[in-house]
């Protein structure tokens, strides 16, 4: 039986948490989550919050996993981009 190789990483302030994982063919996004033990090791993380993707793509747990692809668990953002670049530019007026 054919079998796929893929990596499933979350990235946390203080590093990441990399597992490397082997599955049958065929494995989705939930499988490979599931075998990692990422969900056991990290209890902070809430799929009904957390986005997962594929090399940066947003894909859902069903989504069928290719020899080599590297499920990323991404955190909610703690401050969407706009905003931010609103308070550095706030910040940078009122030091002129």
């Amino acid at each position: 039986m054919a079998r796929v190789k893929v990596e499933v990483v979350y990235a946390q302030p203080g590093g990441e948490d990399v597992m490397t994982v082997e599955l049958a063919a065929g494995a989705t996004v939930a499988d490979a989550l599931q075998a990692s033990g990422v969900l056991v090791r990290h209890a902070e993380i809430d799929l009904a919050h957390h986005r997962i993707g594929v090399y940066g793509r947003i894909v859902k747990q069903g989504a069928v996993l290719r020899d080599g692809d590297r499920v990323e668990i991404y955190r909610p953002l703690l401050v969407n981009a706009k905003e931010a670049r609103r308070r550095r530019a706030r910040k940078s007026l009122t030091r002129l």
